[in-house]
């Protein structure tokens, strides 16, 4: 009898068990389908212009004798990189990973261009080059940094607490500009190469989205999400 009673018992939690399992991957997909995404390309309208070279002024054996600006780039089939795509209005969590959001001054130029990141978190800025640089930011809702990172100073770290988009400049290599784009939500993205972005776990609904980019200026399109599906866009601009 008691040996019946524990394998009774046995059977129970297994099925309870397997009931919770069950319903955990049940609410998992729900969850999961219950936003849309948001994808496609941001492009360049006409002929871009050349790309511009920049000559190096000191530090050329890290520097190199030239380089390339990084305010207009765009793919051989038009795809603008360093476009910023976010959606307007929605509000939520910015996503954080188990790593610090990382900055790097290597080759003279910001690496990335363009550095999105969540609010109150630290970002790791570093010199790779090994020579002085001058991080130098230029905002409005944070406050203004200006600070020197002699080459043995490999780390810094700061922190961003108001949503911005943040210019940066070096002022020891006055070539070197980037942007940190400081966010309170997690529906962004920056284009890769080819002009591509993604933007996951977006609420149904009918929303605006808004292409920044530094040189050829905002844009807006309006577009309607469905739970559990992929809405595609292309994004035209054009120099000013």
């Amino acid at each position: 009898m008691r040996r019946l009673i524990v394998l009774m018992s046995i059977g129970a939690a297994v099925v309870f068990g397997a009931y919770v399992f069950s319903n955990d991957r049940i609410n998992s997909a729900a969850f999961a389908a219950s936003g849309g995404i948001i994808s496609g390309r941001v492009v360049f309208v006409g002929d871009p212009p050349a790309a511009k070279k920049i000559k190096v002024t000191k530090d050329n054996d890290k520097c190199g004798a030239e380089v390339t600006a990084e305010d207009l780039v765009v793919s051989p089939d038009k795809g603008i990189q360093n476009a910023v795509v976010s959606v307007s209005g929605l509000k939520g969590t910015p996503v954080k990973t188990d790593t610090s959001p990382t900055l790097d001054q290597k080759g003279c130029t910001f690496r990335p261009h363009i550095l999105i990141v969540p609010v109150g978190t630290g970002v790791d800025i570093l010199n790779s080059d090994g020579v002085l640089h001058n991080f130098h930011t230029y905002s409005n809702k944070n406050p203004v940094l200006n600070k020197a990172q002699p080459g043995f100073k490999k780390k810094m770290s700061e922190t961003f607490a108001q949503p911005e988009v943040i210019k940066i400049n070096c002022d020891a290599h006055p070539w070197m500009s980037g942007w940190i784009v400081v966010t309170d939500h997690p529906y962004i993205d920056a284009t890769d190469n080819t002009g591509a972005f993604k933007i996951v776990d977006v609420p149904p609904g009918t929303h605006t989205v808004e292409v920044w980019h530094e040189t050829l200026g905002k844009v807006t399109k309006t577009v309607t999400v469905k739970a559990g599906e992929e809405t595609k866009l292309t994004i035209e601009l054009a120099k000013k």
